[in-house]
């Protein structure tokens, strides 16, 4: 029975996007589970359809191509809900590649934990990345967790999960397009399903990896991530009104800032690659100080279009 739907929002990665669909393609041990492959193009100018109608021959499921004109992670993910019934979703970003039996094991891990939201590991690659920064760069891009399949107390993010629609994906728009430029949108929908009463679960053996575009693989770029990673915490507790919550957040900030803050003076000083590790612990810290309207970071929609347009400069 087809029941599920992979969704792969993409914004001008042609050449990732590529990569990302042959890994789909390639896929085993799903029989006919597979009911679509929706991509999901977020750049006005729709880039991407030339791409997905060359690739179109080899799919080996139905690829629809969907145009969101309005740039922003959120819009992307809702409009490739709104392309499909599936009740089951996979979520799979451009800038990853997914292992051949990558939708299997989502599959089986969902079936043994009964979870709302299954995540995956990823290994994260940063190839053009300087010497130095590239062991931080890529931990920071990759995701580790149990060695084992079972269920989890932390939600990860929407890339390299699977989720039941009924219960983590309710509604016709379940993601926040508020969080169109900043991110964040995922913290929300798994905060809301975690009082809900939701469950997550980890898949040992969902195997992704990640690849790093030039213009993230920076620090500068990597350490407002973590900054925004920091706020989450703080956001969510200010969300609910919970402002004991909110304040204790910002008391372990401060501290983290801190300590961490004076860790990474003395590496940098000392010239140690380690101190990447505690600039993002420090830049973490920092955001759970300053998690306000105002102070989020954007990467996605208009800004990170502008940033792709300077690359091409």
């Amino acid at each position: 029975m087809a029941d599920v739907a992979i969704i792969v929002p993409t914004l001008r990665r042609p050449d990732s996007l590529e990569r990302a669909l042959r890994s789909l393609f390639a896929q085993e041990r799903v029989g006919d589970r597979v009911s679509e492959i929706v991509v999901v193009d977020n750049d006005p100018a729709g880039s991407a359809r030339e791409g997905v109608e060359a690739l179109r021959p080899f799919a080996p499921w139905p690829l629809v191509y969907v145009h969101a004109r309005r740039p922003g992670v959120a819009t992307a993910r809702n409009a490739g809900l709104a392309a499909t019934r599936a009740p089951l979703i996979a979520f799979l970003d451009d800038d990853e590649a997914a292992a051949p039996a990558w939708l299997a094991a989502l599959l089986k891990a969902q079936e043994a934990t009964g979870a709302d939201a299954v995540f995956g590991p990823i290994t994260g690659r940063a190839p053009e990345a300087r010497p130095w920064l590239k062991p931080y760069l890529e931990r920071f891009f990759g995701r580790d967790g149990p060695e084992r399949t079972g269920l989890i107390e932390t939600p990860f993010g929407c890339g390299n999960s699977l989720m039941l629609r009924a219960t983590a994906l309710p509604g016709a728009a379940p993601f926040d397009a508020a969080s169109d430029q900043a991110g964040g949108e995922d913290d929300a929908l798994f905060a809301a399903l975690r009082a809900r009463g939701g469950q997550f679960g980890w898949a040992a053996e969902a195997m992704v990896e990640e690849f790093a575009p030039a213009h993230r693989a920076t620090l500068r770029y990597a350490l407002a991530r973590a900054f925004a990673y920091g706020q989450g915490p703080s956001q969510t507790a200010a969300a609910s009104r919970d402002w004991p919550a909110v304040l204790r957040w910002m008391v372990i900030g401060a501290g983290q800032a801190v300590v961490w803050g004076a860790g990474a003076a003395f590496f940098t000083l000392i010239r140690s690659p380690r101190r990447a590790e505690l600039y993002d612990r420090t830049a973490r810290g920092v955001g759970k100080l300053f998690w306000m309207k105002g102070f989020e970071p954007h990467f996605y929609g208009a800004r990170e279009l502008a940033r792709l347009e300077a690359v091409k400069v």
